[in-house]
């Protein structure tokens, strides 16, 4: 079903954050865009006036003409739509929440194997150059605090907060942590309605490692920042403003001390001790436009996606687990 020379591309949604795709995929030259679908018929015209690209007048009419599609669309149609066209033979870029639920998730993942379909979902974090300047380290951390802090916006109040934001931060730890979640404590209250607009989870995993984290649309500022401690160093990342900050602790007499300004002593009761602190070299890029190559890697190479339709699945059986937590406390306050 491949083109000879691109693969045939869809886009289901065409609302903020599928326009943003719209224009991104265009410069992915492994894609050649066939055309839109929107139910909201002023927003496909728009979009299709715009970026020069097809109308179409329903999704089953796209998904004939297509070797892939991206699904941008709300999040309650995400299952039907992939669902789809994974039975179609169709390869899914899904936005995060993959899914509504996480069973609905959990089907879609059996599909794509019974299909042998590409599957990745849109958690666009991992391609922060925040979190990409750290890829080749060895990550093994004990402690992380995580906070992701937004402005109030009308758009994603139709989940909470965990799901809206948090989402982000759990899937980017469930990659960093080797071991399985233990137990989580959480608490959250709606602020605008009854979904959790502030929530906060301490997460515990098998191997000990702790990661507790903040979310909050109700700021009057943003912030998105994530610090891991583990037993040979300190990494700050803001991917906010696209930056990370490594600090390590050396021992006298280690042949691997780094020279520079940057080095600090420390004298401990044990020995002399020296403190480096590093600007990890973060490379400017369009996180939205990189995923969609990645999705285009993996389809031409046949290979695991770098977020795939599991990862999309496990971020969101933990946000649920968050959720229900949270509901415990209010039952319990109440």
């Amino acid at each position: 079903m491949k083109s000879e020379n691109k693969l045939k591309v869809g886009i289901l949604g065409v609302g903020h954050l599928g326009m943003i795709h719209l224009k991104c995929i265009q410069e992915v030259s492994a894609f050649e865009v066939v055309g839109i679908y929107d139910p909201d018929e002023q927003k496909m015209t728009n979009a299709a006036s715009k970026y020069k690209v097809r109308p179409f007048s329903n999704e089953s009419t796209l998904l004939q003409e297509v070797d892939a599609v991206i699904i941008v669309s709300p999040t309650t149609t995400h299952f039907e739509l992939a669902k789809a066209a994974i039975c179609r033979g169709i390869h899914v870029f899904i936005e995060k929440p993959v899914t509504e639920t996480p069973d609905e998730a959990k089907t879609l993942l059996e599909l794509s194997h019974q299909h042998n379909v590409i599957a990745q979902v849109g958690h666009v974090e991992r391609f922060n150059p925040a979190f990409t300047a750290i890829k080749d380290m060895q990550l093994v951390p004990m402690f992380i605090e995580v906070h992701r802090i937004a402005t109030f916006n009308p758009r994603g109040m139709d989940v909470s907060v965990v799901l809206d934001l948090m989402i982000h931060d759990l899937d980017i730890i469930l990659s960093m942590v080797d071991a399985e979640v233990k137990q989580i404590r959480a608490s959250g209250v709606g602020v605008i309605g009854k979904l959790p607009d502030i929530a906060n989870a301490r997460i515990e995993f098998e191997n000990g490692c702790v990661a507790n984290l903040t979310a909050s649309r109700m700021s009057f500022k943003q912030m998105r920042k994530l610090r891991l401690f583990q037993q040979d160093a300190y990494i700050s990342m803001d991917f906010l403003e696209k930056e990370t900050t490594i600090i390590r602790l050396y021992e006298e007499g280690n042949e691997h001390i780094p020279e520079g300004i940057s080095l600090m002593e420390l004298n401990t009761d044990e020995a002399k001790k020296f403190v480096h602190i590093e600007q990890a070299e973060t490379i400017p890029a369009n996180a939205i436009q990189d995923e969609l190559k990645a999705f285009a890697n993996a389809i031409l190479e046949g290979k695991t996606p770098a977020v795939s339709l599991e990862d999309g699945y496990r971020a969101l059986k933990l946000a649920f687990g968050i959720l229900n937590e949270i509901e415990k406390q209010k039952f319990h306050v109440s």
